[in-house]
């Protein structure tokens, strides 16, 4: 690491150089389903749009308006001879390090692995964390690196980790032309996502059968996937083919087209999902939300107002007849309030500059080798236990 690699004050004139740090699964921002990267990249363009510098370190496959460090040549799963993603994350890291002079402030989205890295540093940093929080597989991890600063992407998320240093609660938010208004209900209901267990695509086939209404079904299927739609989905699908038409994966005006067009969207999840992005895509359609009581999902859903928050097959059944009490208006109303992109950056801009000011505070220095581990009575003296080798 060179001397002069810490970070240099912010500038006079108020504006940041930021660097976004994304996952390199899928390009920023992802041609078909792909939430983190869609969501780093809106980040991205709404923070050039506000005056910062913003470097992105992404997939070479990327746009941008900021710069672009191009970590490898294309999106990992999008390319057919990658066996292993860990080795470019792990240089993707060091592109960023290396010269921290460029940079006010960096925001990762990349999970765990710059965790030992950033600690270290001098250096303004901030994690979002954008999947669920598995308690019995982090804890450990949390305890250690208990001082980083986090940010969560719902109130739900932080509930495995309350003790976590939580700078803030960002939720996700999408261009405001990115989904067009519709203002007249369509005929369908739709399910947009992935197919999974958890997210219970079997249910939105069962309230459809129930409320007698057709369903239109655009998801996206994972290899690991696979096994859980041939053995189970897809005899539900063949069964359900005259009121279930399977569509497939969507993006792009053919997944506005397919939300806008819809009189409601089933998000009948099985897991504490810790935001749902489909949730106010829907809602900038103007496209009401009949979603179960999980997760982040009564934290964006108003019941009665912007969409129904159920525990049922039959209730949703019977809120799918309510439909026509939501007023599509409302739900872009809400879009436009609370999930606005342009919000979710000046909220992010908040907690940098917060960031940055406690940056010249001394970090926590790691924990020793011997406070971590005290030597156990195994016939070993604890000079071999604790001993550089």
């Amino acid at each position: 690491m060179p001397a002069d690699s810490d970070c240099k004050p912010n500038r006079s004139d108020g504006r940041l150089r930021i660097a976004q740090v994304a996952p390199l699964y899928e390009s920023v921002p992802p041609r078909l389903y792909g939430g983190t990267e869609r969501v780093v990249s809106w980040l991205t363009e709404e923070l050039v749009g506000l005056g910062h510098e913003v470097t992105l370190f992404a997939s070479g496959d990327s746009l941008t308006s900021g710069h672009l460090v191009p970590v490898c040549p294309r999106a990992l799963w999008r390319d057919p001879d990658v066996r292993e993603t860990l080795p470019q994350h792990v240089r993707m890291l060091e592109l960023v390090l290396s010269d921290l002079s460029r940079f006010d402030v960096i925001h990762f989205h990349c999970d765990y692995i710059h965790f030992p890295f950033v600690r270290r540093l001098p250096c303004a940093n901030v994690s979002t964390l954008h999947g669920q929080i598995y308690l019995h597989d982090v804890e450990p991890l949390f305890n250690e690196y208990d001082e980083l600063p986090l940010v969560s992407i719902s109130g739900a998320q932080r509930r495995p980790l309350p003790l976590a240093n939580w700078q803030a609660t960002v939720y996700h938010g999408l261009p405001r032309n990115l989904h067009t208004f519709q203002p007249q209900a369509g005929s369908y209901l739709a399910f947009l996502g992935r197919i999974s267990p958890e997210k219970r695509l079997d249910r939105a086939i069962a309230i459809a059968r129930a409320a007698g209404v057709p369903l239109k079904v655009a998801a996206k299927i994972y290899n690991e996937d696979r096994p859980y739609f041939e053995n189970t989905i897809a005899p539900l699908l063949k069964e359900s083919r005259s009121f279930v038409e399977f569509i497939g994966e969507v993006g792009g005006e053919r997944k506005n087209e397919f939300l806008r067009g819809a009189s409601a969207l089933l998000f009948p999840i099985d897991w504490p999902e810790p935001f749902g992005l489909v949730m106010i895509e829907a809602l900038a359609c103007g496209t009401p939300v009949i979603a179960w009581r999980n997760g982040s999902v009564p934290e964006i859903i108003e019941h009665g107002v912007t969409g129904f928050v159920v525990d049922s097959v039959n209730e949703a059944a019977t809120c799918v007849g309510r439909i026509p009490e939501i007023r599509r208006a409302a739900c872009r109303r809400a879009f436009e309030e609370r999930f606005d992109s342009r919000r979710m950056a000046l909220n992010y801009v908040n907690a940098y500059r917060r960031l940055i000011g406690d940056s010249a505070v001394a970090r926590p220095q790691p924990r020793r080798y011997e406070d971590l581990y005290e030597p156990q009575s195994n016939g070993l003296s604890p000079e071999i236990l604790t001993a550089p080798q």
